[in-house]
């Protein structure tokens, strides 16, 4: 199958400057990288490809070579240099140093990282830092009002005591892998190109144990319940999360440890809905003091109570607001309101004298005058129908 042209392989018109193609290959040597397509055989090539044409298209003379000739160029005994092509003869790959010195050149952020963070210099004795860690905590909306100082307990992963987090046995301590001699990386030459891969013998962390720590059997750390004080500020949302810096799993042979992130959420309540700093309550209120008017006592959440005035002639649905007597604002001195939602409450189980008495409240007045909404509805129902009874006749 005919060699895919070295531009399309980079995806680059045949006017890019060394910006454009070094762009345009690290793009692609970070995304067909072997060390993040495992097994990949697809990626593999694909990401030699992409290091065969960026080798060719970097260098100005075999850039030259290849823009005259194409493939040729690099084809033939001696790389091309015995194919009859003038000027081809000194444009092999060797790439068992041309291909590794390109990638430490723009990847060495990256494989540093795949090292440990110590930028190929042995991931700093091996030392790797902890995992991170989520703990759910459920609050009242009570607590979330006032804040808490709570306290919990997590499984994690703590320093080992008996080698202090180093791994290695008292008196001894890691040594640098002589298989990779401290890189963490290995290389290995497969035709024309140098892949890197971690070391087998170190686990890519530059160092081995000759004597582990009975304890923890090198990895410098145990399993642990740790017990933790959290406080819980006022006014905290659902969803919240906090972050206790350094309380995660202990790093790896002394390294640094993770955090612990708490995420809150709160418990619905019996009588209260928050929207924000708002809460928002319903409360039945009888007909009667809808309406002749009258007092009423409501709970709040910060466990008081609150006195509301019901005028005459409330209706379901009338808002009442408690200015300041909502919620806590986190880092504020500040609290919502409260807003109380009238609901009217029709009287059941009436006695026969009750139901002689609303009778004769019934005809004591006209309903225009004691239920004007009611009956200004059904008036204009009436009406509507009426209207299209009409329309329907010739």
């Amino acid at each position: 199958m005919a060699k895919q042209d070295f531009y399309e392989t980079l995806g680059v018109g045949k006017s890019a400057d060394a910006d454009e193609l070094k762009k345009a290959y690290r793009k692609l040597a970070m995304k067909y990288h072997p060390d993040r397509n495992a097994g990949d055989k697809a990626a593999e090539q694909k990401f030699k490809e992409v290091s065969e044409a960026y080798d060719v298209l970097k260098d100005p003379e075999k850039r030259a070579a290849y823009d005259r000739f194409g493939h040729a160029a690099f084809e033939g005994p001696g790389a091309g240099g015995a194919g009859g092509h003038p000027g081809a003869g000194d444009f092999g790959f060797g790439f068992a140093g041309g291909f590794a010195d390109i990638f430490d050149e723009m990847f060495g952020d990256f494989t540093g990282r795949q090292r440990g963070g110590a930028g190929g210099g042995g991931g700093g004795g091996g030392q790797q830092r902890g995992a991170d860690l989520r703990y759910n905590m459920q609050i009242s909306l009570e607590e979330a009002f006032a804040g808490k100082q709570a306290t919990i307990r997590v499984p994690s992963a703590t320093q080992c005591d008996g080698c202090n987090g180093t791994g290695a046995a008292k008196g001894s301590k890691p040594v640098t892998c002589p298989t990779c001699q401290g890189r963490g990386r290995v290389r290995a030459q497969q035709g024309f190109f140098t892949i890197e891969r971690t070391c087998v013998s170190c686990q890519g962390q530059g160092q081995i144990l000759e004597n582990p720590c009975g304890t923890c059997r090198g990895s410098g750390r145990v399993a642990k319940e740790k017990t933790l004080a959290v406080s819980i500020p006022a006014g905290v949302e659902d969803g919240t999360r906090i972050r206790l810096s350094g309380e995660g799993e202990a790093g790896l042979r002394g390294g640094p440890a993770g955090d612990l992130y708490i995420f809150l959420s709160i418990k619905p309540h019996a009588y209260f809905q928050r929207d924000g700093a708002n809460i928002y309550m319903r409360v039945p209120i009888a007909m009667t003091t809808a309406a002749l008017g009258g007092v009423i006592e409501v709970p709040t959440v910060d466990g008081a109570r609150a006195r509301v005035t019901v005028p005459e002639g409330t209706q379901t649905g009338h808002q009442f607001r408690l200015k300041g007597k909502g919620m806590s604002v986190m880092r504020s001195t500040a609290r919502g309101d409260m807003y109380i939602r009238a609901q009217i409450e029709t009287p059941v189980k009436l006695t026969k004298r009750q139901k002689e008495l609303l009778r004769e409240f019934e005809g004591e007045s006209p309903a225009s005058r004691t239920s004007p909404e009611s009956e200004g509805f059904f008036a204009k129902v009436k009406e509507a129908w009426g209207d299209l009874t009409d329309s329907g006749k010739d």
